[in-house]
């Protein structure tokens, strides 16, 4: 004990860290309440947790240290001295989670450690102690083991999240377990406290990413299904309602119309509480500072989560078999642990008993549903020692919130249950478990005169029936599935995955190819939602996790929870927020607060950071400038006394619900002094206090990374809006086709296609650049995905931009531009603010100009990666990395600012000469580089009044003459330049497959510059950067592909393979229309060498093949002929003629018998010496010249 109270702080400040440096101050009020206080130690901090009244800070090296009021030790621990948590020491922590009142920690290893209180289970059934435990004093081990695999394996964890009364962990296998107590835990039980950790069946399948846990409530982030999955999830005969949370549109909505029908909408009420708990046997006692006693933590009673149904029959089933675990003398114990009067839960001995006075069913059914939907305020004065009184009767469990509300959709109903409140007065109970004492008579008599009004109606909501016509986005939100077990089980393998051990914050989620996180993600929650924390559209609590359907689709990366308060913070770097607004810490004034409400940001501001606390959230977001801001919302701390500060801090410690509170602040403000604190990194809160980690800008490093975030994410803010406001509203109008015409629309749509990827890589790239900056100091920054992931950004911007070209080229953008007048209207401002171009002119421009804009990232890619290798030396890995990103993104960068700008000559070209003749030459991929309509360029001894007019463009050089036209294909155009003569003509020499001819240029300038830009052009489509070719120095010997359109024995043939200035030379294949094919060598323009040929035989049916030797076009030297007819002659053969030895077999289908011939052959003829021999006839014969002799 000695050694852990020794506070590190003396030694440690001597040589502060340059990372990591930690700030932490209490919730934020006015300016001059704003003083953060500096955490010194001598290691970079790489993680900080807030709990109600501690925390716990990871260094650099895995050492853990603890601070504040650590009750289940009797210790108050100032944070400008924490103390080290020794029994840690040698476990490589990475990662530390800190709950309501207890803590925890996780291991290189995957291995979790757990301390502090322990009366729900929340620290697990450690190794060192038993279930009656409820302390745990020391960081003990807490085993997660799958006992569904065979044998039982023990998990690896690699996130850990924890609340008031529960703990989350997330396995390498993206699944979730929980344990403690509470319907937040998800898991299908009954018994509490959940002692060791069970896996959440109902995300089993499911890829979880992040974890996030408030007071009674849990939140967790999944990745959405692909499309084709959804529709798997239920059978296609019969589809039960609340089966699964995946349903289309039309279903969904007829389902919730339904009476609304809430499957798993269940109304807490402490009534139905009787499960065996250890932490139930005696009152419920934490040490404090001074010798105090007091209940543990806020909402003990409800730990066992209590609950009634939506008035099904499962709600009798669930509630008799909770009153049947108990065993009569725990039951009793149960109904005197606070006032030794079995009267004081008659409710419960009513609801064990089998041989109740309400025997029907039926009757029963209603009755406990009417319990669970008007369980009412305790309204009961405790003393100071009746903290588990006080606990139990400001809970949260409540139908009607204990404390004002916002909410429109509870105002109805909290007026109709004001006037049955009133019997709850001097009723005497005091037991924890007790609810409002309403005699069974009184309730008989309730439901008597309600019946009338509830009749034919069913509502598990706390939503007004009378508002069932509400609309069906609303609706639509209250949507949920029920518990089932025919969730998609993940089929695991026994061997755990890669370890990831070394992070301290949740790796990015990855898809399966790339690597990067994934933007297709949902929030799904679960637990109590007294104040609409869960996001479901009403008050109700959740039995198991459930998907907010409203946060589909808005690209959530992180989820934090308050405690009684949600936030999402999506890719945009929009966030959203739902909850408790008791003190404002929403960040808005919108109603209802049970859905998920945009936060009212200042425009310009773009957060990427959040956390939530008890009644504040705080806000990390780009500004201005380079360096981050702190943004807040929520209650101001005022100044106290320490007396009256205890004392505060423990009345709202014991609190479910939260209280409205004086001062606080509803839209996040800028928060002074904020910059002073270095380069931000990440923000955490818990209770009433705020941190962050920064980092110190050496050698500017730090500032480049935040350079690179803060552009990146503002790029992606900048592609969702233009994707908006622009491209989707065109591509769904209807009349998209009809204005721009089939082929720009075609060009349209794959310019919107392309536009999506690109948006979709930059989102996944200031994700991925989000999470680096939280976890900077352990990352290496040759994980950049600039640097990993090259070649994938290289191709996507390179496919952005060729359809741009596209476009822009066929003059898509004039007929956009009429269209985007008459479809955007009013948002023609909004679109124009989107346009950073200094470019005026037409609106047509306008558009070119927003498009684009994204040319620009390119180069602040290079730059910032140039910024970054300046911070190395250059013999070191990270340097020649960074350099070589820096070269290609520069070079790519380059290249398409020239294509840009042959985009806009290409337009500019069409537009001035259009017509019929040179619309057929008008293609999308086809860009101008130079043209003679100035009669620069003419043929060698062309006439005097003939009109030669040559366009090269970058695929092809055509020749026009008047209406008629000749395209050339520079892929088989040879360019030489004729060597100046007395003559003094300035000439090229053009060499095609077909033909050869003179140009000649009007000028030497003028040939210079078509020679030059004829080999680069030539240079570029074979293949080459078309940069730097010397005139005359094109290869000569290329590979492509050529049709034959002139006269000769290649007319109409298609080849593909090599050539030699000009002509056909090296290996390759040739086919005729006919159908003959010949793949083999050629030389100088014939088949030379070896090659085979295909013949088709058409009175046969079958082709003639050959394989062997050729020359000069023509069958030579030894080869094999198999002839349509059966006949293969395998010899000798001269100008395609049958010549000298060889042997000839016959087949049946020439004849009725079998020969075979083997001898000498001239020009096609058997003469010489030769034998034949009949096989079925027996004969042989000798041959001697043209002569047949028997043998």
């Amino acid at each position: 004990m000695e050694n852990r109270e020794e506070s590190p702080a003396n030694e440690q400040a001597i040589t502060p860290p340059e990372r990591g440096l930690l700030h932490i101050w209490q919730s934020a009020g006015p300016s001059d309440q704003f003083c953060p206080e500096r955490v010194l130690l001598s290691r970079p901090v790489l993680q900080a947790t807030l709990g109600e009244h501690h925390g716990l800070l990871l260094t650099q090296g895995g050492q853990v240290y603890s601070f504040g009021e650590l009750l289940w030790r009797d210790l108050s621990i100032p944070v400008s001295a924490p103390v080290l948590e020794v029994s840690l020491l040698g476990k490589t922590v990475v990662r530390v989670a800190a709950g309501g009142f207890h803590c925890g920690a996780l291991s290189e290893q995957g291995s979790v450690y757990m301390w502090g209180e322990n009366t729900a289970g929340q620290c697990g059934l450690t190794e060192k102690g038993t279930v009656t435990n409820i302390t745990v004093s020391e960081p003990c081990p807490v085993s997660v083991v799958d006992s569904e695999v065979v044998p039982p394996a023990v998990v690896r964890v690699v996130d850990l999240a924890c609340g008031r009364e529960h703990s989350l962990a997330l396995s390498s296998q993206n699944e979730l377990w929980a344990w403690g107590s509470g319907c937040q835990l998800g898991l299908v039980t009954n018994t509490f406290p959940v002692w060791r950790p069970q896996k959440v069946e109902h995300l089993a399948g499911r890829h979880v990413i992040q974890v996030a846990c408030g007071a009674y409530h849990s939140l967790a982030l999944v990745r959405s299904l692909p499309p084709q999955n959804y529709s798997t999830q239920n059978t296609p005969e019969k589809r039960e309602r609340g089966q699964s949370p995946h349903y289309t549109m039309t279903e969904r909505e007829d389902t919730v119309d339904d009476a609304h029908y809430c499957p798993l909408g269940v109304e807490l009420s402490e009534v139905l509480t009787g499960e065996t708990s250890p932490r139930r046997r005696g009152p419920r006692r934490r040490l404090q500072r001074g010798g105090r006693s007091a209940g543990s933590s806020p909402g003990s009673g409800a730990g066992s989560c209590p609950f009634s149904e939506d008035g099904r029959s499962t709600t009798k089933q669930k509630n008799l078999l909770v009153g049947a675990n108990l065993e009569p003398d725990e039951q009793t114990d149960h109904l005197t642990q606070t006032d030794r009067s079995p009267k004081s839960h008659p409710l419960s001995g009513w609801r064990a008993s089998k041989n109740s006075a309400f025997s029907d069913e039926v009757e029963l059914q209603n009755l406990l549903q009417k319990l669970s939907g008007h369980s009412l305020e305790m309204q009961h004065t405790s003393g100071p020692g009746d903290t588990d009184s006080l606990s139990s009767h400001t809970s949260d469990d409540s139908c009607v919130s204990s404390t004002p509300s916002t909410d429109l959709f509870t105002s109805s109903y909290k007026e109709e249950s004001s006037l049955n409140s009133q019997t709850t007065n001097n009723s005497g109970v005091s037991g924890p478990y007790s609810s409002s004492p309403v005699c069974l008579e009184e309730v008989r008599l309730c439901l008597e005169t309600e019946k009338k009004a509830l009749q034919g109606q069913k509502s598990s909501s706390l939503t007004n029936i009378n508002q069932k016509g509400n609309t069906a986005a609303n609706r639509r939100r209250s949507l949920p599935g029920t518990p089932t077990h025919g969730s998609p089980r993940r089929r695991r393998p026994c061997a755990c995955r890669p370890s990831s051990a070394g992070r301290t914050q949740v790796s990015a989620p990855e898809e399966a190819g790339d690597g990067l996180p994934s933007l297709e993600t949902e929030v799904w929650s679960w637990g109590r939602g007294s104040e609409g924390q869960l996001g479901h559209g009403d008050q109700l609590a959740r039995l198991q996790p459930l998907c907010i359907k409203s946060l589909t689709g808005e690209e959530v990366i992180k989820v934090a929870a308050g405690s009684h308060h949600s936030l999402a913070l999506s890719a945009q770097c929009q966030v959203f927020s739902w909850g408790s607004n008791m003190c404002g810490q929403l960040g808005h004034v919108n109603s209802p607060v049970t859905v998920p409400q945009q936060a009212k940001l200042s425009e310009g501001l773009r957060v990427w950071d959040v956390s939530a606390g008890q009644s504040h959230s705080l806000l990390l977001a780009d500004g201005d400038c380079v360096q981050p801001i702190l943004l807040y919302c929520g209650q101001h701390q005022e100044p106290m006394s320490a007396q009256s500060e205890r004392s505060h801090r423990n009345q709202r410690s014991y609190q479910r619900s939260p209280n409205r509170v004086e001062s606080y602040t509803v839209r996040p403000t800028l928060l002074p002094l904020c910059m002073e604190m270095g380069y931000i990194s990440s923000v955490c809160s818990g209770g009433q206090s705020c941190a962050v980690l920064a980092d110190q800008n050496v050698m500017g490093f730090i500032s480049a990374i935040h350079e690179l975030a803060s552009r990146e994410r503002h790029f992606y803010c900048w592609l969702s809006s233009v994707r908006k406001l622009l491209l989707t509203p065109l591509r769904n109008r209807e009349g998209v086709c009809p204005s721009l015409g089939e082929l720009c629309t075609h060009l349209f749509f794959s310019l919107c296609e392309s536009f999506v990827r690109l948006s979709t890589l930059i989102g996944r790239h200031s994700t991925c650049l989000s999470y680096f900056l939280r976890d900077v100091q352990s990352r290496d920054v040759t994980s950049l995905p600039l640097l990993t992931h090259t070649e994938h950004f290289l191709d996507i911007y390179k496919e952005y931009f060729s359809a741009l070209g596209h476009f822009q080229v066929m003059g898509g953008f004039q007929s956009l531009h009429k269209l985007s007048l008459e479809c955007l209207g009013s948002q023609q401002t909004t679109l124009a603010q989107l346009c950073v171009s200094d470019q005026s002119g037409s609106g047509e421009l306008d558009l070119v100009s927003l498009l684009y804009w994204p040319l620009q990232q390119l180069h602040h890619y290079s730059r910032i990666l140039l910024k970054l290798a300046a911070c190395y030396d250059v013999l070191t890995i990270e340097y020649q990395s960074l350099h070589q990103g820096c070269i290609q993104f520069e070079s790519l960068s380059l290249s398409l600012l020239r294509r840009k700008k042959e985009a806009e000559t290409t337009f500019l070209f069409w537009k001035t000469h259009s017509g019929k003749h040179t619309e057929v030459l008008r293609l999308p991929q086809r860009r101008v580089v130079c043209e003679s309509s100035n009669r620069s360029l003419t043929l060698q001894n062309a006439g005097r009044f003939s009109n030669h007019w040559f366009i090269l463009f970058n695929d092809a050089l055509v020749h026009t003459q008047f209406s008629s036209h000749h395209v050339y294909p520079l892929t088989c155009l040879w360019v030489k330049p004729v060597t100046e003569d007395s003559s003094g003509l300035y000439a090229i020499k053009i060499t095609c497959p077909e033909e050869s001819f003179t140009l000649v240029a009007s000028t030497p300038q003028e040939k210079n510059k078509w020679l030059r830009s004829l080999n680069q052009a030539v240079d570029q489509v074979l293949g080459g950067g078309g940069q730097g070719s010397s005139p005359g120095m094109t290869a000569m010997s290329r590979t492509a592909s050529y049709t034959f359109t002139g006269e000769g024995r290649f007319k109409d043939a298609q080849y593909m393979g090599g050539w030699l200035a000009g002509r056909v030379h090296g290996r390759g294949t040739m086919k005729w229309p006919d159908g003959r094919m010949y793949t083999g060598n050629f030389k100088n323009g014939l088949e030379d060498g070896y090659g085979e040929c295909i013949i088709p035989n058409k009175v046969l049916n079958k082709p003639d093949t050959y394989q062997g030797h050729w020359k000069d076009g023509k069958i030579h030297g030894f080869g094999k002929y198999k002839y349509a007819s059966g006949e293969v002659y395998e010899g000798c053969f001269c100008d395609g003629q049958r010549h000298g030895y060889g042997m000839l077999s016959s087949g049946k289908q020439a004849r009725t018998s079998s020969s075979v011939f083997i001898g000498q052959w001239v020009q096609d003829r058997k003469t010489g010496y030769g034998v034949y021999d009949d096989i079925t006839k027996y004969d042989s014969f000798l041959f001697f010249k043209h002569k047949k002799t028997s043998i």
